[in-house]
């Protein structure tokens, strides 16, 4: 499927789970370490992967689903979206991911809210990164 690039985002990281990661713009520049519950070292003041694809996730995602109430013509009065990252080993030997949402929205009933959130879902591009790759689960909440 060819794609139509509207915008390229440049990183580096160096050392890996236990390094730096930092943007060509160096407005993201974060020192990596290996939480404790994954054998690590656990430092303090430092990050995950996991945390940086949460982060994102979690934007996108919420700008996915104020584009799409505009399509539906269904305008929250806000929308909120907590992500959660974990990781762990898979059924095949190898590492794989699992994400849990929780939106909330802000001034709809809970059907349009479950409507707006699921066309957001579908219009996300990492949800579409993801699809068939990671057990995505979504608690939708109308607040």
């Amino acid at each position: 499927m060819a794609i139509n690039v509207l915008y390229t985002a440049n990183a580096v990281a160096t050392g890996g789970r236990n390094g730096h990661t930092q943007s060509d713009d160096g407005l993201v520049s974060v020192n990596l370490s290996i939480p404790k519950a994954m054998g690590g070292p656990g430092k303090e003041g430092t990050t995950t992967p996991e945390h940086l694809f949460a982060a994102g996730y979690a934007a996108c995602f919420g700008s996915a689903c104020e584009f799409m109430s505009r399509m539906l013509k269904l305008i929250p009065k806000s929308i909120e979206v907590k992500c959660a990252v974990g990781i762990g080993a898979n059924h095949e030997g190898s590492f794989g991911l699992t994400v849990d949402m929780e939106v909330s929205v802000a001034g709809l009933s809970q059907e349009d809210t479950e409507k707006v959130v699921a066309a957001g879902h579908q219009a996300c591009p990492y949800s579409n990164a993801i699809q068939g790759n990671v057990d995505v689960n979504i608690k939708v909440v109308a607040v």
